[in-house]
């Protein structure tokens, strides 16, 4: 199988596709919209490039594609309008491609990419019977576990960081937990989301100037009647044209 790269360049005479076979080893994986780490040219140094689409053979000797980096990769319909961006806009598909990339991430250096990010968190490993015969039996006698044991039953999938919060208890009585096959902690990947700690306020409507109301008025019209007309707007920088 052959895979289609675009490599990840603003020079313009790579604004096309260059053939890459693909290992075994990676067939059972690889999909468009991947990034992937290629040879080119006489260069010693691998460069990253992004899987646009697939065909059986190639007319030209090629080479094998290194290795698919993990994380960030593209859905298939991204691609596609990556690929009528370049056309309408007249740029690079990789241009395109990269606006759609989570910010922190275009770069290639991998050092400097921003990471997924993962958090632990804790699950009862035994069932809740278990666990209250177990505390009412004595064998867990620790106040401490106890708590934590109780709020889990309530909480159960909670992060580790909570769990030591809320039950102000510390990472040794967690892991103590785990160690007796109690809870199991698992590591997850989560979605960043940037605005999770900052209040943002709600717009308003803007109360329009005459002029502003008369442009307004015009574009409804046309926009009610089916009419795919062209408006340019005049005013300074800052006038609220958008």
């Amino acid at each position: 199988m052959i895979a289609e790269v675009i490599i990840n360049s603003t020079v313009k005479n790579l604004n096309k596709t260059f053939d890459y076979n693909v290992p075994a080893e990676l067939a059972g994986t690889i999909k468009v919209g991947d990034r992937v780490l290629v040879p080119f040219g006489n260069s010693k140094r691998l460069e990253e490039g992004f899987i646009i689409g697939f065909k059986k053979e190639s007319l030209y000797e090629v080479k094998d594609i290194s290795s698919i980096q993990e994380g960030f990769c593209l859905k298939e319909e991204q691609i596609e309008l990556a690929k009528w961006m370049a056309r309408r806009y007249f740029c690079n598909v990789s241009d395109s491609i990269k606006m759609m990339l989570p910010p922190g991430t275009t770069t290639k250096v991998l050092d400097n990419r921003v990471k997924e990010k993962n958090l632990n968190f804790v699950y009862l490993k035994k069932d809740v019977e278990e666990i209250d015969y177990q505390i009412e039996t004595k064998k867990i006698k620790s106040p401490k576990q106890i708590g934590a044991l109780e709020f889990l039953k309530e909480n159960d999938g909670i992060l580790t960081t909570d769990l030591e919060a809320f039950c102000e208890v510390s990472r040794a009585v967690i892991n103590t937990l785990e160690k007796n096959g109690y809870i199991e902690i698992i590591e997850k990947q989560v979605e960043r989301n940037p605005f999770i700690n900052k209040n943002v306020k709600q717009d308003s409507d803007l109360d329009l100037t005459n002029e502003q109301k008369e442009a307004y008025a015009e574009i409804v019209k046309s926009m009610n009647n089916n009419e795919f007309k062209e408006f340019l707007i005049y005013g300074v920088t800052g006038s609220r044209k958008d």
